[in-house]
């Protein structure tokens, strides 16, 4: 199915079968995950696999894009692919997410774009309605509990732990270092910074420019941080840490359960593929 999906039940990758690849995961090297939470389910990725586990029983399995060969090697262009390719599982038409919720995601971001014809306090208005509405769109549902949920299925593939943690024995934490609140705590400073320093005189274009510039540095520093071994870089994480008080509630064990069902169906893709 490249760059499409298949569309399974949960009770298909329950079970005995489940056991047994949390058994093989466990004790193997297994690629980076990532993920996000909605309120009808999880979505988990690698950077080849998707896959969103719902609420109702559904399992939809996917593929993820590849980040251009050239980009790879650009500097400030390959941290803006690897964002936009992110949000595959929700953008994509055979994804995750209603034409409508695509909709509106669009016209979040092509907004700021939008903004630099409008004056002062309309743009102001305009950001405010805006924020307030994708948050309310965001955090609706249960989506603070599976956004626990989602992190704490990533910790236990990384730690080895994703059998003790679908008994329930353990609990690995909700709180993760590569969360995107912590992309976002870390966005908001740099756009200040970068719009105190830009150079040039202002012009028509210079808040988009500003915008996807301080998207592209950010990205790059995320990398940094998120490869370095120094105790000193995870400084630039404490925010995004704090603030995931906020983002994320104490899941359920179904809701757990939920979230490691996605990461058994990449991880079982990774594992057979390898």
């Amino acid at each position: 199915m490249p760059g499409g999906r298949a569309v399974r039940h949960l009770s298909e990758v329950q079970g005995a079968s489940l056991a047994a690849l949390f058994e093989r995961a466990d004790s193997s090297s297994l690629p980076l995950l990532g993920g996000m939470a909605r309120p009808d389910g999880v979505v988990i990725a690698s950077e080849r696999f998707f896959a969103f586990a719902g609420r109702d029983g559904s399992l939809v399995e996917g593929m993820m894009p590849t980040v251009p060969r050239l980009f790879r090697r650009i500097p400030l262009l390959r941290g803006l692919a690897r964002l936009g390719l992110s949000l595959s599982p929700l953008l994509r038409r055979d994804g995750v997410a209603a034409r409508g919720e695509r909709l509106l995601l669009a016209t979040v971001l092509l907004a700021p774009f939008a903004f630099v014809f409008l004056s002062g306090t309309i743009t102001a208005v305009a950001g405010i309605a805006l924020t307030v509405v994708m948050l309310a769109w965001l955090l609706r549902g249960r989506t603070l509990y599976l956004h626990g949920a989602e992190h704490r299925a990533i910790a236990a593939a990384e730690e080895g732990r994703l059998g003790a943690t679908w008994g329930g024995d353990d609990k690995p934490s909700r709180f993760s270092l590569r969360c995107g609140t912590n992309f976002v705590a870390l966005v908001l400073p740099v756009g200040l910074l970068a719009d105190r320093l830009w150079p040039f005189a202002p012009a028509l274009w210079t808040p988009i420019v500003v915008a996807v510039l301080s998207l592209a540095l950010s990205m790059e520093l995320w990398r940094v941080v998120q490869s370095s071994e120094l105790p000193a870089a995870r400084v630039f994480l404490i925010p995004g840490l704090a603030l995931q008080r906020l983002t994320t509630r104490e899941p359920e064990l179904a809701e757990t359960r939920l979230a490691l069902t996605a990461v058994a169906s990449v991880i079982r893709r990774e594992l057979d593929d390898s």
